[in-house]
């Protein structure tokens, strides 16, 4: 089976079914896109790293436009296991095939009921079984044990007892099965994780889940709880389903290959690492699946939508780590000359028909991708040189591991992996603390995350995120119709806005946007929402990235007569729960991009 063919079976099976629904007839899963790697309006995560992050607010009750169960294939960047990338299942990059039901199917609305537990894990062992025509005798399955925060997950058990032999069956502790919120609060609750057996003998009769012969393929999470900040969990208005299939593992499975990097997804990428270093895949695999991995996932997010350079802080950290991790390991195989473009070849090449904006976006990835790579190789060396001067007793101290980071641009883990490989000790610590010293950004570089944001769905983010439109259009009016938003970060203390502008704005212009915005907040002008087709959105005179993927219907926020703009949500009411509004800092983002930070007072 191809790699597409997985992906059409899988939006196939389920745009044909939708689960029970009490009080009317079933609702069909919708197909909706998959949204940029880059999240918008959501700064609890550098990355999109699961189907779920950008239905957050549909998680908490928004109205989808779509309905309320839907399916796609999401593009998601994980880092957070990037150590063990070198295996044959780990990846930065992957692609999650996932269905959502948003509701509860015991508080029915008709048609628009979702379902549960029971439909969720008979649609999965329906589409395992009977649609990729997996052996049941090589399938075992684990749910949540239960502890002082939630009850061990019977009725999950149950339903899986009744198709698979009870020591195929694993209750495991929350570390293992059960999903946590995007963000620091939000929903959540239990999961149960579906394995196959991928070892060359038969599969034993009982499931023992520290062996690395059953392979995690799908996760079916039960949304049925709400972490508050506090860390206590109480039981959620809206019990939601969120499943998640790793299209490589499966693909993997399904070929009956032990090691995802021989699949259709990555072989034509080691086989052209083979032809540039000489070397065969077999004794130096791990070398070679992380150099494909790495130039993939640096491909996939400079070509996304939203896509970003490499940069010393946030998500370009990540991109420039990855580049430079490639470039280190291919020292290890003998590729002395320029590669990175030539491997981004095979990726696009995999994936342009899947995703035409890799493509369109051909000659920036390449140009990006050689100009880190000569940077990078130009002080590795030296580097390197450095990095042994550094170490006599064996010990490189936070400081060294700044000057490293500072001067000869090694990422901070970089500089582990050479301690590691050599022996060495490395001061954490110290080396957090000088990033701090220099770098506000860099605080949240080095953990990869942002402190709070529009994943909690807060007061303050819904607040900063409605104030977003007015100053969105207020920018428009004063500066030219040009202006487009680049990027958001909206956290519970300020807003971080990118738009397309050329030139500094002077400070007339920053007053004059000012004041069209509390003019407006003291308007007290309604907020509503009304859902549409996307040319629809375009008569009406919406705002919004219209190069970016949508679904057949979008919802259009409308501020009054003043703002109309495509947007998720979520918002305020009207602007008069809004207080003043003040720009406290404005400076250029990057080439023909501008960056404003403001609060309300």
């Amino acid at each position: 089976m191809t790699a597409n063919q997985l992906r059409t079976k899988y939006l196939d099976f389920f745009s044909a079914r939708g689960g029970s629904a009490l009080g009317g007839k079933p609702q069909q899963h919708s197909v909706i896109p998959s949204a940029s790697l880059i999240p918008e309006n959501d700064p609890s995560v550098l990355f999109t790293t699961a189907g779920m992050h950008p239905l957050v607010p549909y998680l908490m009750g928004e109205k989808h436009p779509a309905g309320n169960k839907l399916v796609n294939v999401q593009k998601c960047i994980r880092t957070g296991d990037i150590e063990e990338v070198g295996d044959t299942v780990h990846h930065t990059f992957f692609e999650m095939l996932g269905n959502w039901s948003l509701g509860d199917p015991e508080k029915p609305d008709g048609i628009g009921a979702g379902y549960f537990k029971k439909e969720a894990i008979e649609m999965s062992w329906e589409f395992l079984t009977e649609i990729l025509e997996l052996k049941k005798d090589k399938l075992a399955v684990s749910v949540f044990a239960g502890d002082d925060d939630a009850p061990f997950d019977k009725k999950a058990y149950n339903l899986w007892k009744s198709k698979i032999p009870e020591n195929r069956i694993a209750k495991l502790d929350k570390e293992e099965n059960w999903w946590d919120p995007a963000g620091e609060t939000g929903p959540c609750g239990p999961d149960t994780e579906m394995f196959y057996w991928v070892g060359q003998k038969d599969a034993p009769t009982k499931f023992d889940p520290k062996d690395k012969n059953w392979v995690e393929i799908w996760n079916d999470v039960f949304m049925e709880y709400n972490k508050t900040k506090a860390g206590k969990y109480e039981p959620l208005k809206q019990k939601n389903v969120d499943t998640g299939m790793g299209l490589e593992r499966t693909l993997a499975v399904i070929n009956g290959l032990d090691d995802n990097y021989q699949t259709e997804l990555f072989l034509p990428i080691i086989n052209k690492i083979e032809e540039l270093s000489g070397k065969k895949y077999k004794g130096d695999e791990r070398a070679m699946r992380i150099i494909a991995d790495h130039i993939k996932a640096a491909v996939m997010i400079l070509g996304d939508e939203r896509g970003i350079g490499p940069s010393n802080t946030g998500a370009g950290y990540v991109l420039r780590r990855l580049i430079r991790r490639a470039v280190r390991y291919t020292k290890q195989i003998g590729i002395t000359n320029n590669f990175t473009a030539t491997l981004a070849d095979e990726v696009i090449a995999i994936y342009q028909d899947v995703y035409p904006e890799i493509k369109n976006n051909t000659q920036f990835i390449k140009d990006e991708l050689e100009k880190e790579e000569a940077k990078f190789k130009e002080t590795l060396e030296q580097g390197e040189k450095m990095f042994l001067k550094m170490s006599d007793d064996k010990k490189i101290t936070g400081n060294e591991a700044f000057i490293l980071f500072s001067t000869y641009g090694f990422p901070f883990e970089l500089t582990q992996e050479l301690a590691q490989e050599k022996g060495y000790t490395v001061d954490e610590a110290e080396f957090k603390q000088e990033l701090a010293k220099h770098s506000e950004l860099s605080k949240t570089a080095s953990a990869g995350q942002f402190k709070g944001g529009l994943a909690d769905a807060s007061d303050e983010t819904k607040k900063l995120h409605t104030v977003a439109h007015l100053m969105l259009e207020a920018m428009r009016q004063v500066i030219g119709d040009h202006v487009q938003q680049k990027g958001s970060n909206i956290n519970a203390e300020r807003l971080r806005f990118d738009f397309s502008h050329g030139e500094k704005l002077t400070d007339e212009q920053k007053q004059e946007i000012e004041k069209i915005v509390n003019e407006q907040i003291k308007a007290d002008l309604p907020v509503s929402c009304a859902e549409m087709t996307l040319d629809e959105a375009r008569k009406l005179g919406a705002t919004g990235v219209f190069d970016q993927k949508y679904g057949e219907k979008v919802k259009v926020y409308s501020i009054g007569e003043f703002s109309r703009e495509i947007c998720g949500g979520p918002h305020v009411e009207n602007t008069g729960e809004l207080r003043e509004f003040k720009i406290k800092k404005e400076q250029s983002s990057s080439a023909g991009v501008r960056r404003i930070k403001a609060i309300l007072k």
